[in-house]
């Protein structure tokens, strides 16, 4: 942990660079200092079937779910929260000049007891 789950309309195609997105979320949870590097996973998954608000056509989302290990206090996951929101807004930024986009986030912290996990990149980054 931590895995980012980015979802979005597919009607972002073209007007979205998500790749880019993903760097910018990666960089952004980096940042904080919070997390091991080894142990970031930033996924995109494209929504093909939606339906928004009123139903234009153009309207159009990104949803940031952000699964974490517990251990960090109310203070660090607002400090996380604000630095993954930001780094999504400024990516993202041309979107919000139409009255179509709606992004959000939330963080949700997973119990360790019903997790399980298996990391082969951790001691290869731990040992640099």
């Amino acid at each position: 942990m931590p895995h980012l789950t980015v979802e979005y309309s597919a009607n972002l195609d073209g007007r979205a660079d998500i790749g880019a997105l993903c760097r910018g979320l990666l960089k952004g949870v980096l940042s904080t200092g919070l997390f091991e590097i080894g142990a970031v996973r930033v996924r995109a998954v494209r929504c093909e079937d939606y339906a928004i608000a009123d139903q234009l056509p153009e309207n159009a989302f990104v949803d940031l779910n952000f699964r974490i290990g517990t251990g960090r206090s109310p203070e660090e996951k607002k400090r996380a929260g604000e630095a993954i929101f930001a780094a999504a807004s400024e990516a993202l930024a041309p979107l919000f000049e139409t009255p179509h986009f709606a992004l959000s986030l939330e963080i949700r912290e997973i119990d360790p007891d019903l997790s399980w996990k298996r990391n082969a990149i951790h001691p290869r980054l731990r040992g640099r």
